[in-house]
């Protein structure tokens, strides 16, 4: 079997180590999904009730580990939910390379 773009996205992601994905499945995404799932584990998957909190929840977990947080959401109005979170990565960032 060949190997799919998001096989290839997600094998990226383990190369630079990322072990959690926070966000919210659906059809825009369905690929992803399957590739996490093809994974066996490798990432895990954290599924919050709306696509805003994953963002957070990315922006949290890089702020309190140190590590890359990575946020995913579905095409459309899900990928702008996804904002407010990552402009709070976006300042901390900002305030970060300021010291």
């Amino acid at each position: 079997m060949t190997q799919q773009v998001s096989d290839y996205i997600i094998a990226r992601l383990k190369q630079w180590k990322v072990t959690h994905i926070f966000g919210y499945s659906g059809d825009g995404n369905n690929g992803l999904m399957g590739a996490l799932n093809r994974a066996n584990g490798s990432i895990t998957f954290v599924q919050p009730r709306h696509e805003e909190m994953a963002a957070f929840m990315a922006c949290g977990y890089a702020k309190y580990t140190g590590e890359v947080g990575v946020c995913m959401a579905t095409s459309g109005p899900g990928a702008i939910h996804l904002l407010n979170g990552l402009y709070d990565a976006k300042k901390t960032m900002s305030r970060s390379s300021q010291s």
